[in-house]
């Protein structure tokens, strides 16, 4: 639970400031008041800089998997299909529930809505568990009536963006540990094993031939400087994560990776068959267009989409139909806005937002098999290069040495 800072007056007149630890400012409240306190300010304290930063960035931090999440929406979806009131509910799966973390943000909610909050209220004051579109498709449902649908919809959504995410990672790792063995192994030539021929052909006494030459110097300048182009390295990578989390980094990154030759079409098809996915959900759970787009935009991954779905959310407000500026803005083939057209018209844009983000999955799915089968083969070519140039350079020194003998 979050702490906060409060300023208040006491009966007897003094001004008292204090913090406590509490679900939200309301329980603050309450509590201050039952000590006959008049409440001055409250606000939420924050956590340092560095504090925050060592939170994000610990992998041992307390989180909520999406496969509990998942489990939890099905869950609670059967008991209020049941007829089983929320905080009833809600008290079920608390006992269920394993993880110590994610129990204790059910159980918060919970209390928040035996106090009176509405259900997204409650979920809101927990955005590291509940996404945007979490809270805004349970909003959706609370209001409707239809909460139990809604839940079951967020499940199946979440299953399949799940299930698109490990593809592209599981395609990713292979040649990840690939390159990294490659460039190990070659640190570890020049570094480790080209030191020894250098000292051997020194002893030689002879002119070494231009390729020998230029390895070994690059062998040396390795030795020399090897700590500090690692450094560089991760001064390098952690600069460019830093300058991704501003908005402009964020913007510049992803429209250079959207305009790369093979991954840049990859990216988009995954782009569009995250929007259509989640806007088709949206709409089939009667959220509102505007509102659903906010969400869409704010969950797309991509500040590339994200920027040309809140353009076309402005257009929309004033009357355009929906595939109109959404064309505008270059990002969407020409296909999903023509799909997207016929379904505005007929009235059945969640139905046909769902066939687009099918038809990308699948597109999804084979320029992965694809780019997997293209990356292998150039790796392992590549790396058969540098091995190769390195032999090649060692024997012509040796076979020289040889003749020469």
């Amino acid at each position: 639970m979050p702490d906060f800072i409060f300023k208040a007056k006491s009966p007897q007149g003094k001004t008292v400031q204090g913090e406590m630890e509490a679900a939200d400012r309301r329980t603050i409240v309450e509590r201050l008041r039952d000590r006959r306190m008049i409440v001055l300010e409250i606000k939420e304290k924050k956590e340092s800089a560095i504090r925050d930063l060592v939170k994000k960035i610990n992998p041992f931090r307390a989180k909520v998997k999406e496969k509990e999440l998942v489990i939890f929406s099905r869950q609670l979806a059967t008991m209020v299909s049941a007829g089983l009131p929320i905080v009833q509910g809600l008290s079920i799966l608390v006992e269920q529930i394993e993880n110590p973390y994610f129990k204790g943000i059910v159980r918060t909610v919970r209390e928040d809505i035996e106090s009176g909050s509405a259900i997204a209220d409650a979920l809101a004051k927990h955005p590291d568990c509940f996404s945007n579109l979490f809270i805004n498709m349970v909003k959706a449902g609370e209001l409707g009536g239809i909460l139990d649908v809604i839940l079951e919809r967020l499940a199946e959504y979440m299953e399949a963006s799940s299930e698109l995410k490990s593809k592209i990672k599981g395609a990713m790792v292979y040649p990840a540990v690939i390159s990294l063995v490659m460039v190990g192994v070659t640190i570890f030539l020049l570094v480790v094993i080209i030191p020894s021929f250098a000292v051997m052909f020194a002893e030689f006494g002879q002119d070494l031939p231009l390729p020998t030459q230029m390895l070994i110097s690059l062998s040396e300048f390795m030795q020399k400087y090897v700590v500090f182009i690692i450094l560089g390295a991760v001064f390098l990578f952690v600069g460019l994560g830093q300058f991704r989390k501003t908005e402009l980094g964020r913007y510049k990154t992803d429209t250079f990776l959207l305009k790369l030759p093979v991954f840049g079409d990859l990216l988009r098809k995954v782009a569009v068959a995250k929007f259509t996915r989640t806007f088709g959900t949206l709409v089939k759970s009667g959220v509102p267009i505007l509102e659903a787009l906010e969400t869409v935009a704010k969950t797309s991954g991509n500040s590339v989409v994200e920027k040309a779905v809140l353009d076309s959310r402005e257009s929309i407000r004033e009357g355009e139909k929906i595939a109109t500026p959404l064309a505008k803005s270059g990002v969407f083939p020409p296909m999903v806005m023509q799909m997207i057209t016929v379904g505005e018209e007929t009235g059945n844009l969640d139905a046909m937002l769902g066939k687009i983000a099918d038809f990308y999955d699948s597109e999804v799915d084979a320029g992965v098999e694809s780019l997997t089968s293209l990356i292998e083969p150039i790796i392992m070519v590549i790396m058969g290069i540098i091995v190769g140039a390195i032999v090649i350079a060692m024997f012509l020194t040796i076979f020289e040495m040889s003749t020469i003998v």
